[in-house]
């Protein structure tokens, strides 16, 4: 019988043992999070667009409802409409208008809607300077590249994929190829860290990659609490003493 996923997966202690010469990012929940909410920013928006009042607790409620829910999501411009067209039922008397969806689509563009986790920089910096390759493999639209690059992140990068340019979404084995190709590298080196136990595990690992789960905030055996943790995991410090 097959091991439970969380017990599959790579571990903090397994990683040291592998010859990993890059590593990955999922993004939303992994290296950037909404701020302050979900919620809180489409509330925003219908107020200025003629429905105020609207709960941003209640609509990040039904927001994770309908995200859980999704099926064909394609992170395309009209599937992100029908999101939150889904997210606003019952709590406004009709969808938002196309002015207020075009707000709440520009403003996710934005980099102060988004929180970089704390752990974020000094990671990829450490990273780095131990010469390891660095890439982005997410589920995202055409917003993506520009909102790294003024968060500062884009510089840390040499590769960055992502789902609506790809033409396929985490965790389709093809993504992950690609970003293999373009790193240059067999998947079998290259080590991907993501927030999500389907897309960022269970479709890395089918594509030859080696994956660890980050459960920010939690203790879950075989996955890591946050960045911090990586680098000893990966066991950067021998490699930095090897090369010296």
């Amino acid at each position: 019988m097959r091991a439970p996923l969380r017990e599959r997966q790579i571990g903090p202690r397994m990683i040291s043992s592998l010859n990993i010469q890059a590593v990955t990012f999922d993004v939303g929940g992994t290296l950037i999070e909404p701020w302050p909410s979900v919620g809180h920013i489409y509330a925003e928006a219908a107020g200025r667009f003629g429905t105020a009042g609207v709960s941003p607790e209640t609509l990040n409620q039904q927001f994770a409802r309908v995200w859980r829910a999704r099926a064909g999501f394609d992170y395309s411009r009209d599937a992100w409409r029908e999101l939150v067209n889904q997210t606003f039922v019952n709590l406004s008397p009709a969808p938002p208008s196309k002015e207020c969806f075009d707000a709440i689509y520009m403003q996710f563009a934005n980099a102060r809607t988004w929180r970089l986790f704390d752990d974020v920089l000094p990671v990829l910096e450490e990273l780095k300077s131990f010469g390891l390759k660095l890439g982005v493999i997410s589920n995202w639209d055409e917003r993506l590249r520009p909102l790294l690059a003024d968060l500062n992140l884009l510089k840390y990068f040499d590769e960055v994929v992502f789902s609506h340019e790809a033409g396929c979404t985490k965790p389709a084995p093809e993504i992950f190829h690609h970003a293999a190709a373009l790193l240059g590298l067999p998947p079998a080196a290259i080590l991907h860290v993501g927030d999500n136990d389907r897309e960022d595990v269970v479709g890395a690992r089918a594509a030859g990659f080696h994956a660890i789960l980050v459960e920010r905030g939690t203790l879950v055996t075989g996955a890591l609490p946050g960045l911090t943790a990586l680098v000893p995991a990966l066991d950067l410090a021998c490699r930095r003493d090897a090369a010296d």
